[in-house]
Formats: C-alpha cells, sequence, structure tokens
C-alpha cells in the first residue's frame, strides 16, 4: 500500500482495491485482512513524529462489510501521545465515504538499537 500525507487535515491516506484473494464472507473482506490493513495504516501516523513504534494493542470495529473488486481508502490520523505510548486511529471508507470499519491502536515507541542488543543471538 502506498500512503499520502494530508498536511492540511493531518491524515494518512491510501486508495486500495482489494481482489478474490482476501475473501472472508462471499464478495467481501476477511476481517484479518481489514484489521492488518487498519494496523498498516495506523502505523504510518509515527512516521510524522519519526519513531518507530510496536503494536501492542488494537481495537477493531466492523461497522459493514468491506467490498471486494471496488475503490476504497483507509485514513490514519494521531489520536494522542504521552511519552512513549503513541494512540492512533484509521477508518476505511467506501466511494459513497461511509466508513466501513474502524480501528485504534497503542503504539510503544523503541530504540531500535536497544531492541537488536537485546534480542541478538550470541
Amino acid at each position: 500500500m502506498k500512503f499520502v500525507y494530508d498536511e492540511e487535515r493531518g491524515r494518512f491516506i491510501s486508495r486500495f482495491r482489494l481482489s478474490k484473494r482476501y475473501t472472508g464472507p462471499p464478495g467481501h473482506c476477511h476481517g484479518g485482512i481489514i484489521a492488518t490493513i487498519l494496523d498498516e495504516a495506523m502505523g504510518k501516523v509515527n512516521k510524522r513524529r519519526h519513531v518507530i513504534a510496536l503494536t501492542s494493542e488494537i481495537t477493531v470495529s466492523y461497522l459493514k462489510p468491506v467490498p471486494l473488486h471496488t475503490r476504497l481508502r483507509v485514513e490514519s490520523f494521531e489520536v494522542e501521545v504521552h511519552g512513549r505510548r503513541h494512540v492512533n486511529a484509521a477508518e476505511i471508507y467506501n466511494e459513497k465515504d461511509e466508513v466501513l470499519a474502524r480501528g485504534r491502536g497503542l503504539f510503544i515507541a523503541i530504540d531500535p538499537e536497544r531492541l537488536k542488543q537485546k534480542f541478538s543471538l550470541k
């Protein structure tokens, strides 16, 4: 997925279509793929603060079935930041601008060098 940043609205945006390989219910997207798209979009928000952050928690609200083979868009934005804790949100929209799914995630900023040292094999 390719994202662009809308400075005016403070949101990352990606436009996409889902093929049949992502089928869950007939003609619609699998819930796990929807969660993945929302997680990916929310993760992009951390780039604005120049941090690397790992997903700690994510909640997804499946509001309407997400159709395959149609133009969709996902938008993500920052909700709040407290130290290393970054809370972001994302929504998937159809062509009518209806929200089909919504996610909220907690991301923990990390120091990649410390993580590498902590988990390096000896």
